[in-house]
C-alpha cells in the first residue's frame, strides 16, 4: 500500500468554529453538537507531497490521496480496492438527450456495490487506529454493508439497525460479514435514535452519516478522483442523489482543498441535489430559503438510500448547493424506475434506484433547458442495481424444449411484437 503520510492537523466544528484534537475519538462537536471537519496542513506538507507527478506512481484506491485522509499510520489503512471507479463517457443516452459532454461516475463498481465503501474505508480505518473495537450505525442498506465489510477486515464488531422494509439483500450481506443486524419498525431516523442511545449506554462508536468526522473524508475522494480523471478540470454540472448528503459535502470540501494545493482553479460545478417526491426535506428547505430543513413526515420512496427524513448536515449540504449556484429537484418513484431502465437499456449500466433518480433529474433538466447541449455534466451512479432486482418486474416465459418448433415460434412472435414498440 502507498506509504504517503497524512497531513491531518485537527478537527474544526462547522458551526461554532471551535477546534478539537484529532487523535482522540470524537463524534460531533462537544460544544454545540454539530458536524466536525478534519483540517490538514494544506499550504506546506500536502502541497509539496500530493502532486500530479507523485500521484502517477500510486495505486488507484482512495488511499492514493493519503495526505488529505485522516489515517496517520499506513498499517491501519484498510482497503478492499475502493475508489478508482470509472468515469464512463455516455454514448447512446447522450445522443438521445442531445448532449455533447456527459459522463457516468459508476460507484456501483466499489466493494460492496456502492459509494459507501469510500466513507466506511476511511471511518473504520481511523476508528481502528484510535483503538475502537465496536462500531454501530443506522442504515438504509449500503452504508451498513460497507461498514460491516470493513469492520470484518479490521477484526471489529459491527452492529447494524435497518428499517424492516430494507431490501433483503442488504441485511443478508451484513450478516455474511458477521455483523449483528437488527430490523426496526420505522425509518432510518428511528434506527438512528436506537444507535445513539445504545452508543451512550454501551460505548459503541456511532459512525452514522456526519455524526463522526471521517466518513466525509472518504467521500470527498469522489471530488479528488473526478478532478484527476478530467485532467484537473471540473464539469459544469454534477447531479447527485441526496439523502444524508455526505457526497455533496465531501466534494465541496475536496474542491476547496484541491484549490489550496494549486491543483485546480476557482471554478466550481453547479450541484444538482436530487430527492424523491415522497421524501424531500432538503429540496423544500432550498426553495424555502432556509439553512435548516424541517424533518419530513411519513417519508416514502422506493429508493431507500434517499429516504432520509432529516440530515444532521443539512446546513452544509444547502450551503454547498447554494454557493455553487446549484439546483434542487424532486423526482417521482415512477421517474426513478424509468431512469433505472433507460440507463440499463441505453448504456448497459444497471444502477440502484438512487442512481435512477440522478438519471431522472438529468432528463428533467434537459427538458427545461437548465442543461443545454454544450453543458458538461457528470451524473453520479451511487450503487449497483443488483441489490434491487425486485424493482425490475419480470414474467419470464418458460419454454418446452421437447417441442422446439413451437417454442421458437413463440419466441419469434414475442420478438415481432417487441419490434412494434
Amino acid at each position: 500500500m502507498d506509504s504517503a503520510e497524512s497531513c491531518l492537523l485537527q478537527l474544526r466544528c462547522t458551526n461554532c468554529g471551535q477546534r478539537w484534537p484529532a487523535d482522540t475519538v470524537q463524534t460531533t462537536c462537544p460544544s454545540c453538537g454539530r458536524v466536525l471537519f478534519a483540517e490538514y496542513d494544506l499550504e506546506e506538507r500536502a502541497r509539496r507531497a500530493m502532486t500530479p507527478k507523485a500521484l502517477v506512481q500510486r495505486s488507484w484506491t482512495l488511499w492514493r490521496y493519503a495526505e488529505l485522509l485522516p489515517v496517520r499510520n499506513p498499517v491501519h489503512r484498510l482497503t478492499l480496492g475502493e475508489g478508482g471507479t470509472p468515469l464512463i463517457p455516455s454514448m447512446r443516452f447522450a445522443e438521445y438527450l442531445g448532449l455533447k459532454h456527459l459522463w457516468w461516475k459508476d460507484e456501483g463498481q466499489n466493494p460492496t456495490g456502492s459509494f459507501k465503501a469510500r466513507g466506511q474505508a476511511a471511518a473504520i480505518s481511523r476508528a481502528r487506529e484510535l483503538g475502537v473495537r465496536v462500531v454501530a450505525l443506522p442504515s438504509a442498506g449500503n452504508a451498513a454493508a460497507a461498514m460491516s465489510a470493513y469492520a470484518a477486515r479490521a477484526g471489529m464488531r459491527a452492529i447494524v439497525f435497518m428499517p424492516a422494509d430494507t431490501p433483503p439483500a442488504m441485511p443478508a450481506e451484513c450478516r455474511a460479514y458477521g455483523a449483528h443486524v437488527f430490523l426496526v419498525h420505522g425509518l432510518i431516523s428511528d434506527c438512528g435514535q436506537l444507535v445513539r442511545r445504545g452508543s451512550e449506554q454501551f460505548g459503541w462508536l456511532d459512525v452514522s452519516t456526519l455524526r463522526e468526522p471521517y466518513r466525509a473524508e472518504g467521500k470527498k475522494t469522489l471530488g479528488f478522483e473526478l478532478a484527476e480523471q478530467l485532467g484537473w478540470q471540473l464539469p459544469d454540472v454534477i447531479i447527485y442523489p441526496t439523502g444524508g448528503g455526505t457526497g455533496i459535502v465531501g466534494m465541496w470540501k475536496a474542491f476547496s482543498e484541491l484549490e489550496s494545493l494549486g491543483l485546480i482553479g476557482s471554478h466550481r460545478p453547479r450541484f444538482v441535489m436530487v430527492q424523491a417526491e415522497g421524501c424531500a426535506p432538503l429540496v423544500e428547505a432550498f426553495h424555502r430559503g432556509t439553512r435548516h430543513a424541517t424533518p419530513w413526515e411519513h417519508a416514502q420512496t422506493l429508493a431507500p438510500g434517499i429516504r432520509v427524513p432529516s440530515a444532521i448536515g443539512d446546513y452544509l449540504i444547502l450551503d454547498a448547493v447554494r454557493a455553487s449556484h446549484g439546483i434542487a429537484v424532486t423526482v417521482s418513484d415512477q421517474e426513478i424506475l424509468d431512469g433505472m431502465v433507460r440507463l440499463a437499456r441505453f448504456e448497459g449500466i444497471f444502477t440502484a434506484p438512487e442512481a435512477g433518480a440522478t438519471v431522472a433529474a438529468l432528463m428533467k433538466l434537459r427538458e427545461t433547458g437548465e442543461i443545454t447541449a454544450e453543458t458538461s455534466v457528470v451524473c453520479f451512479l451511487t450503487g449497483t442495481g443488483l441489490k434491487h432486482i425486485d424493482l425490475i418486474a419480470g414474467d419470464y416465459p418458460v419454454l418446452d424444449p421437447s417441442s422446439p418448433d413451437e417454442a421458437l415460434a413463440y419466441v419469434a412472435s414475442v420478438l415481432q411484437e417487441a419490434g412494434k414498440g
